[in-house]
């Protein structure tokens, strides 16, 4: 499933809830910061290590899944609202840095 076709599933589950009144960008944007709070609370105090091999145990690896999901979800909702395709725009800021940060160049 393409991330266009993501979002027409999340306008489709929201606009039958009647939810579209509370998903302002202002609302959609603190909901990312509060969704990504809780994703970082899975990795907070552990070193990397501890946190891959947490994803072995299917409860952590789907409470995480689960915040990442939300994050994802609320930033679907919030470029939709303001008109912005998520794929043009990461496409395009990937070639921006590709510029920025050339193969063989200074970090």
């Amino acid at each position: 499933m393409s991330l266009r076709e993501i979002e027409g599933e999340l306008v489709r589950f929201r606009d039958e809830r009647d939810w579209k009144r509370y998903h302002t960008p202002k609302n959609l944007a603190i909901s990312i910061a509060v969704e990504l709070g809780e994703l970082l609370e899975h990795f907070q105090w552990r070193e990397n290590e501890e946190i891959l091999a947490s994803m072995n145990d299917p409860a952590e690896r789907e409470n995480v899944e689960d915040e990442l999901a939300d994050v994802l979800i609320y930033l679907v909702l919030l470029a939709h609202e303001l008109g912005i395709d998520l794929e043009k725009a990461a496409l395009k800021k990937i070639a921006k840095n590709a510029r920025k940060y050339p193969v063989g160049g200074r970090e």
